[in-house]
């Protein structure tokens, strides 16, 4: 892992036990054991560590979607991919994850617009594939903004619990989330 690769997980795991206005460099350098000015050889800035943290796992589940959404499979198979995806990121990036959904609103200008952009495009694709599955009868006709918010509130939390709960094995977890979040649709 390179020194900037050890910032970034380092003030990942920080912004989550504390938020990202409360952690300052001097903490990031503190639990690196060096000294602030040190970090500054590698980053700009924390404005850089957090868009480097939030862009990185936002592209992750970009590039997820659009693998899900090329698939030829069924509706409810893409449901279940995307359900997967989720379990995977909080899983191996569980700190980041808490950072996109914690502080994304701090980013800059051209990043927030481009996390934005990803996130509403990723909700867009998502929404697409629940309404295929409505029209071909693969899930219940209930109304797609519902269903995408009842999915999606669900996974968007994960991260808290799965921290709580200690390493359940990511196995059982896909399988009973998957079923959990899904029979209730079809």
């Amino acid at each position: 892992m390179s020194r900037k690769e050890e910032i970034i997980t380092t003030a990942a795991r920080l912004f989550n036990e504390k938020g990202y206005k409360a952690v300052s460099m001097r903490d990031i350098a503190t639990a690196m054991d060096i000294k602030a000015a040190s970090l500054y050889n590698h980053i700009n800035g924390k404005q850089e560590i957090l868009s480097e943290i939030i862009l990185k796992v936002a592209e992750e589940f970009t590039k997820g979607m659009t693998n899900v959404v090329a698939e030829n499979s069924s509706a409810i198979k893409k449901v279940e991919k995307v359900i997967e995806l989720h379990i995977d990121i909080t899983v191996n990036h569980s700190d980041a994850l808490a950072a996109l959904n914690n502080d994304w609103m701090h980013l800059e200008e051209t990043d927030l617009k481009a996390f934005v952009k990803m996130r509403e495009d990723y909700e867009e694709n998502f929404r697409r594939i629940i309404k295929q599955g409505i029209e071909a009868g693969e899930i219940k006709p209930y109304h797609p903004e519902v269903i995408l918010f009842s999915i999606l509130s669900t996974l968007r939390t994960l991260y808290l619990w799965y921290q709580k709960r200690g390493k359940l094995d990511v196995n059982i977890l896909k399988k009973d989330m998957v079923s959990v979040l899904i029979k209730g649709i079809v």
